[in-house]
């Protein structure tokens, strides 16, 4: 059997104007509800983002911890995970090139620096961020985030 200009074209059809717009109108559909649940919740997802940053300063101390000893000071602070200390407990076996990916601090998702004290008043160290107000205390978006209380 002889293939035709109208079979071949019949064998590798592609979508329809039909098909196309059906799937335009289910994309559409969706984006229109399920766009509103995740993009009304900048405030929630900072929260998250700083629970999740102040886990990965806990992680960095802990191998601070295993490599020198001890947590670095109050005085000391966060910074002592990004460059050696040079105040306070030395810190001998002091890792090159840090305990931070980046070699930087994070600050918190509202661009606050943490609050770290060493030792704390609820562990051996206490990691805070303020939240969205930058003052401690507060409500709903403003509470702190503290390190003792993430589960």
């Amino acid at each position: 059997m002889q293939k035709t200009f109208f079979t071949d074209h019949r064998s590798s059809r592609g979508f329809t104007l039909i098909e196309l717009m059906v799937v335009i109108v289910i994309l559409s559909v969706l984006a229109v509800w399920v766009a509103p649940k995740i993009m009304g919740r900048p405030d929630q997802a900072k929260q998250v983002k700083a629970q999740v940053d102040i886990q990965s300063l806990e992680t960095a101390l802990k191998l601070y911890k295993l490599d020198n000893g001890q947590y670095p000071t109050t005085d000391q602070g966060l910074e002592a995970l990004v460059r050696k200390p040079d105040t306070g407990k030395a810190a001998k076996n002091w890792r090159t090139g840090g305990y931070i990916e980046k070699g930087k601090i994070p600050k918190d998702p509202w661009g606050n620096e943490f609050i770290y004290l060493s030792p704390g008043a609820h562990s051996d160290f206490d990691i805070t961020s303020y939240g969205a107000d930058g003052e401690p205390g507060g409500e709903e978006y403003d509470q702190d985030i503290n390190n003792w209380e993430i589960e």
